[in-house]
């Protein structure tokens, strides 16, 4: 898994190579940590681009702090390509504005795990082989329709964690910014009022 940041947006891609028999669906099942989200809207934008489809198991709010927002689940549904299916899936995500840090820190970093390759057979008696543990029930397609059960798989290279590193601000320099402004503001207030009295009485 590699990240590129560029203008505070964060393209993940992820390569799985997988040689699937015929029948079986494929699902990549991401958990978001909070302190990122997805813009419906963007990914909507590049429908004709990208060569799968995903479901958020909830609403997304673009303008709430990270410390206001919960972690979120999607579903993709890649559509691989060749005989040997190669999935390719970019997603582009975003990170939120974080509380400032008392600490001295000027970033926070988040986090984000690999996402569980799940695989799905019309004939179920294929993976009558798996644990219970192994098995999962997600939805059956993006419309959400329905759920269907799904087995974890393995892809044939192993994804580490991405770390995303964003900015956050000076907690220490709250006080004195505060103060400076409100002192700026008084002088002003009194340079005013003198302006203002002296073009009165003149």
């Amino acid at each position: 898994m590699s990240v590129f940041e560029r203008k505070g947006q964060v393209e993940t891609t992820i390569e799985l190579s997988l040689g699937l028999s015929t029948g079986i669906q494929v699902m990549l099942l991401y958990r978001w940590p909070r302190g990122v989200y997805l813009d419906p809207y963007q990914i909507a934008s590049l429908r004709d681009q990208r060569k799968w489809q995903i479901l958020i198991d909830s609403a997304i709010d673009l303008e709430l702090p990270a410390h206001k927002t919960q972690g979120f689940v999607t579903y993709v549904y890649p559509i691989p390509e060749g005989p040997t299916p190669r999935i390719n899936v970019t997603i582009p995500i975003h990170g939120r504005y974080h509380q400032p840090s008392f600490e001295g820190k000027t970033s926070t970093s988040v986090h984000i795990e690999p996402p569980d390759l799940l695989l799905r057979s019309a004939k179920c008696t294929q993976f009558s082989i798996f644990e219970p543990d192994d098995v999962i029930n997600a939805p059956c397609t993006p419309d959400n329709s329905s759920t269907c059960s799904w087995v974890k798989g393995h892809s044939q290279q192993v994804q580490d964690p991405v770390c995303l590193h964003f900015p956050v601000g000076d907690g220490l320099l709250l006080m004195p910014v505060c103060a400076g402004t409100l002192l700026v503001t008084m002088i002003c207030c009194v340079l005013l009022s003198k302006y203002m009295w002296k073009h009165r009485i003149s």
